[in-house]
């Protein structure tokens, strides 16, 4: 993997984990919390789990599987359970939420599916491009 790529991973790996920082922020807040009641070790736990994202994201793009959604469930299924095996040992460390494991599934699909779109747009996009020249 060339510099400029590893960087493009990078910044776009820092720019989500902000993004959604401050959105658990803002939401914290709208909700009356002033602290983060899981403190450092919360802001641990989503880089890596937007790290696994980010795996698994990369799986996706670089399987030649056809079709489309095939690649993408085949990246998602594992990636999926790695969170929530994730999200397991970390209830070794402290007691978990009860609601941890759907908390994890809609946040990880949801970004995954986001991400997903994104990319199936950008190769639809890309795609035409090259039928058109």
């Amino acid at each position: 993997m060339d510099k400029k790529k590893m960087t493009g991973i990078v910044s776009w790996y820092g720019v989500i984990y902000t993004v959604i920082t401050l959105l658990n922020s803002v939401l914290y807040l709208c909700s009356g919390i002033c602290e983060d009641p899981s403190g450092n070790w919360h802001e641990l736990d989503r880089a890596i789990i937007l790290l696994i994202g980010f795996a698994a994201f990369g799986l996706c793009t670089s399987l030649t599987v056809k079709p489309l959604i095939l690649r993408y469930v085949i990246a998602y299924i594992p990636s999926q359970l790695l969170a929530f095996a994730y999200v397991w040992f970390t209830g070794l460390r402290e007691p978990l939420a009860k609601s941890a494991y759907q908390d994890i599934w809609i946040n990880f699909t949801g970004l995954f599916v986001v991400l997903s779109l994104v990319s199936a747009a950008a190769s639809f996009w890309k795609n035409k491009k090259r039928r058109q020249q």
